[in-house]
């Protein structure tokens, strides 16, 4: 068993950062910066490798801050401190590097230990989160700022916007905890519309509740757009009363 681990270890290490760099459309002239950055510490620890991605990690943590920073500084020159403060803590947190490292599918190319490996490690936030930002950092050691600035905010500029125009007040958050006040079963969304070319598409989402339409919203992301049709369901007071005299 032990042969047959280490002989999957070795393969998937050969073979699992160039299908992440093709399936991402990703190149990178050392390519020994990726394969450090998808090496986990238990990786690492298990079988000998160089290294591991703790130090790009922590680079990467460092670019990331600096692009978005930068970013919102000069995209919203009209926001106070505390308000880009906000923004680049809402862009930069673990849950929004999840969501990248979902849409890079990362969890399938990580280089982990077997202990990892046995007890789910590929779904660990923390992972995912942590080896986005080491990707960042070779990213950045490679091919320098313009490439890691382009990388991020290819999967976050979005998630800017959506933050700038007040998403650090969450209204699916607060539908969510709303209806879970009263009862068990929770809202859901679903896409009713979208239109324009696909560099700017605008999206008509709708969020409903035991099957009936409270709201929808549209926007430039399906996130944006259930937001908005959140924000519309909790402004509409008719909505509001009626949940809370059924549950009563």
């Amino acid at each position: 068993m032990g042969v047959l681990w280490g002989e999957v270890c070795v393969t998937r290490q050969k073979n699992n950062y160039k299908s992440f760099l093709e399936d991402n459309k990703l190149s990178f002239h050392n390519e020994d910066l990726i394969v450090t950055a998808l090496t986990h510490p238990s990786y690492y620890q298990e079988k000998s490798a160089e290294a591991n991605n703790q130090r790009l990690e922590f680079l990467g943590d460092a670019v990331l801050n600096l692009i978005v920073g930068e970013y919102i500084y000069k995209k919203f020159p009209d926001k106070a401190e505390g308000e880009l403060t906000k923004i680049r803590a809402r862009v930069v947190c673990e849950s929004a590097l999840v969501m990248v490292a979902k849409r890079l599918s990362l969890g399938n190319y990580i280089f982990l230990g077997r202990g990892e490996e046995m007890s789910g490690g590929r779904k660990r936030k923390s992972i995912l989160a942590d080896t986005v930002e080491a990707v960042i950092g070779a990213l950045y050691l490679d091919q320098g700022l313009g490439s890691a600035e382009k990388f991020v905010l290819k999967y976050l500029e979005d998630e800017i916007f959506y933050t700038a125009q007040g998403d650090y007040y969450d209204y699916k958050s607060r539908l969510q905890e709303f209806v879970q006040a009263w009862d068990k079963e929770n809202v859901y969304y679903d896409l009713l519309e979208e239109h324009g070319p696909a560099h700017s598409k605008t999206f008509t989402m709708a969020v409903y509740y035991k099957g009936k339409k409270l709201a929808s919203g549209s926007g430039r992301t399906k996130k944006e757009a259930e937001q908005k049709a959140a924000e519309e369901a909790l402004n509409n007071n008719d909505f509001v009363q009626n949940f809370i005299n059924e549950q009563a």
